[in-house]
């Protein structure tokens, strides 16, 4: 074998190790992601579980605000059957909004506000909300590197090809958005 041959073997083996390494690295990073929304997704599920026993709470005191109930179980319907991710995403923003309303109409009732149920239940929500706002903390996090990674040279010459796309981060919503409607 000549020198010439052997020089192009090597760098085609150094070229084929190279992008396997871009390639497991951009399934790790890919997984991460996965595994950031199956996180956040728990979470949702454990707020959308809390939130019957919540509405039936209410509407022992507060029946006549039946636009407001609906509201929160409209939303949390559409969370429960949004077909994607971002889906979810849009539809999570959306309860979040509801239950603010939910909560702000709370304030109108003193003996709601009093009721030993209806505090564990919000609390239990509360803390429910700080995990699902940390988790989404995470997976942005997760998700910027994934998408840092395959939109950076060399990956970028390879990733599009191997099916990696772009995946959506959660966005700030805005004030106005969710701010509670209250009506007395």
């Amino acid at each position: 074998m000549s020198i010439a041959v052997i020089v192009v073997l090597v760098v085609l083996v150094v070229l084929v190790v190279a992008v396997i390494g871009l390639y497991n690295n951009l399934v790790k990073l890919r997984n991460m992601v996965d595994n950031a929304w199956a996180q956040i997704d728990v979470q949702l599920q454990r707020r959308l579980d809390l939130i019957p026993n919540l509405v039936e709470t209410v509407k022992g005191y507060a029946s006549h605000e039946s636009g407001t109930l609906e509201g929160v179980t409209q939303a949390r319907t559409a969370v429960m059957n949004a077909p994607s991710p971002e889906g979810k995403m849009r539809a999570d923003n959306l309860l979040t909004g509801a239950l603010k309303n939910l909560f702000a109409v709370a304030e109108a009732y003193p003996d709601l506000k009093a009721n030993a149920n209806f505090q564990q239940l919000q609390s239990e929500l509360s803390s429910t909300e700080d995990k699902i706002s940390y988790m989404r903390q995470s997976y942005n996090d997760t998700v910027m590197k994934f998408n840092t990674a395959i939109q950076t040279f060399p990956a970028v010459l390879i990733a599009g090809a191997m099916g990696f796309r772009e995946r959506q981060s959660f966005d700030a919503v805005a004030a106005a958005d969710v701010a509670p409607e209250v009506r007395f």
